[in-house]
């Protein structure tokens, strides 16, 4: 952005689309799994943000009496789209359009879907939820085997936690309660009853998307299981829940992993059979 602003005096060009500089940092910083700095330059989320009375008032009147580029030439949107559980399909594919994504790149469908589950939670989406959760989507395109329907905790100061989880597979439900070292603990270890996984738990991260009381909190977990890591990763306001969906989605993980293994086992032997014959 130097060589932009300062084209001229640096007689110097680029053929860098600078609007792609914002959706760029937040694709690397979901990817990457590492949060962006509030106070880092020009993608920071205060990068444009003026607290001091006397720089808003200079703000008002003249953007460029504190800022060299405007938010619109790295791609920012000055005022963000709320939208609400009482938008449609429509509104959530113009505004993702709006942000650069084509249709292509997500599944409207799902995404939708997703849009009104946390609509109904906090009232208002914002774009970073939406491309957080168009991220999510991308992430889990294939069914899964089991499917969480519900989980609940207990857990406080004076008591031991103990949670209770209603996992699907194909037609069964399975119900489990467990105890542990906390309600995110007490929920794994309900899961892996219920699903008949011992599992190990390497890492675990939190990290806010968004801002304020109703920010989404994305968990990425890495688990051990019969000595290889699967990662995991969870989307919601709730934490537990977070926490519960990055287990499911290593619990998937590890099935599909199985199933391609007993496919891969089977077409050996099927070779073996054939050159035998032959």
């Amino acid at each position: 952005m130097a060589i932009k602003v300062r084209e001229q005096m640096m007689n110097v060009q680029t053929r860098i689309n600078h609007k792609e500089i914002y959706r760029t940092s937040q694709l690397v910083s979901q990817l990457c799994n590492t949060p962006i700095h509030a106070n880092k330059s020009i993608v920071g989320s205060n990068a444009f943000a003026h607290s001091s009375g006397i720089h808003q008032d200079g703000v008002l009147k003249n953007r460029e009496t504190y800022e060299i580029m405007t938010p619109e030439s790295i791609g920012l949107k000055e005022v963000q789209l709320n939208l609400t559980s009482r938008s449609g399909r429509a509104a959530v594919k113009h505004r993702m359009e709006e942000m650069g994504y084509r249709e292509t790149d997500y599944n409207l469908d799902s995404l939708y879907a997703a849009f009104l589950r946390l609509a109904d939670k906090k009232g208002q989406v914002f774009d970073y939820d939406l491309e957080a959760l168009a991220f999510m989507g991308q992430q889990q395109q294939e069914p899964d085997e089991f499917v969480m329907n519900y989980f609940n905790t207990q857990s406080g100061s004076s008591t031991v936690a103990t949670a209770s989880v209603s996992i699907s597979r194909k037609n069964e439900e399975i119900t489990e309660a467990a105890t542990g070292n906390g309600p995110v603990d007490a929920v794994y270890q309900a899961i892996s009853r219920a699903t008949g996984y011992p599992l190990k738990l390497v890492t675990y991260q939190l990290t806010a998307k968004g801002e304020g009381r109703d920010a989404l909190g994305q968990v990425d977990i890495v688990v051990e299981y019969q000595g290889r890591k699967f990662h995991g990763m969870g989307l919601e306001t709730d934490i537990v829940g977070s926490s519960a969906n990055a287990m499911m989605h290593v619990i998937n993980s590890i099935w599909r992993s199985e199933q391609v293994e007993i496919e891969n086992a089977n077409t050996i032997q099927h070779k073996k059979r054939f050159n035998h014959y032959v």
